[in-house]
């Protein structure tokens, strides 16, 4: 199942989307409410396709934090450490974690802004996981059962900033740097789940990967989070990017894929 945000005539509502078998095309099935939440939600019987007038896709969570794990994919790890960024070479064995504020989300489409204070953006290519019921204190064999689904994530940081940051804060954390979507897709496995990247149309195949070569494996990070901070419904954890990184200037079209989502593009310019 995929579950969508979206704007129609500027005001936001949540969506099924749905694939026609008469002409193949997505459809949002509009809800009553917010599926996240403890009541039970329903179509009201409008149905939109995604390129009908008035339609925007938004980012399908509004969390009330974005958490980041780094270095967790060995060939990322190894690209870090020769570029400078990194003195480990390897994958760390403790979990190495950022956060994002909510400020920094954004949606399909959205512009990604690069600030005036930078001169090196980069894109980050993941598959991002959403949080379905609060969790907290919960074992890695029952930490999937509180993950209400997957999402494509451009975890967008400005290396210039991060080697001097050593908290990351303005590198990761600035407006726009979160982008999110296309929808949340309920039914992803998401060992199999191929991430891939293009830029101005072209792929970017040093960027591409899996999250099965993750070290270690995405419910440890579920379960290793809420150890120590409550997630609550519609909360990101952004899994890591599976290889190389790489430049964006203004200008640029930067669309992240996830196999089994979608696809999440958006446009860089200049703060």
């Amino acid at each position: 199942m995929r579950i969508a945000r979206f704007s129609k005539d500027d005001t936001p509502h949540y969506a099924f989307v749905q694939k026609d078998g008469s002409d193949g095309k997505d459809y949002l099935v509009e809800l009553d409410g917010y599926p996240l939440g403890p009541r039970p939600v329903s179509p009201t019987g409008k149905r939109y396709a995604l390129d009908s007038d008035g339609i925007r896709l938004l980012a399908p969570v509004l969390p009330s934090k974005v958490y980041g794990l780094a270095k967790n994919y060995e060939a990322h790890a190894r690209y870090m450490h020769d570029k400078g960024q990194s003195d480990v070479e390897h994958a760390p064995a403790e979990m190495v974690i950022f956060s994002k504020p909510s400020t920094s989300v954004i949606g399909p489409d959205d512009p990604i802004v690069l600030p005036s204070f930078s001169h090196d953006m980069n894109f980050e290519p993941e598959v991002a996981v959403v949080i379905g019921t609060v969790t907290k204190n919960v074992d890695v064999a029952h930490a999937m059962d509180h993950v209400l689904g997957f999402t494509c994530v451009n975890d967008v940081t400005l290396r210039d900033l991060q080697g001097s940051d050593p908290t990351w804060t303005r590198a990761k954390g600035f407006d726009t740097a979160c982008p999110l979507g296309p929808w949340i897709e309920t039914g992803l496995d998401w060992k199999d789940a191929h991430i891939s990247f293009t830029l101005n149309g072209k792929a970017v195949p040093a960027a591409s990967g899996t999250p099965a070569t993750r070290i270690p494996g995405i419910p440890h990070h579920v379960a290793g989070i809420p150890s120590f901070a409550t997630l609550l419904p519609g909360d990101v954890i952004m899994t890591g990017t599976p290889n190389a990184s790489g430049h964006l200037d203004p200008g640029d079209e930067a669309v992240v894929h996830v196999e089994g989502i979608g696809s999440l593009r958006n446009v860089v310019v200049r703060g």
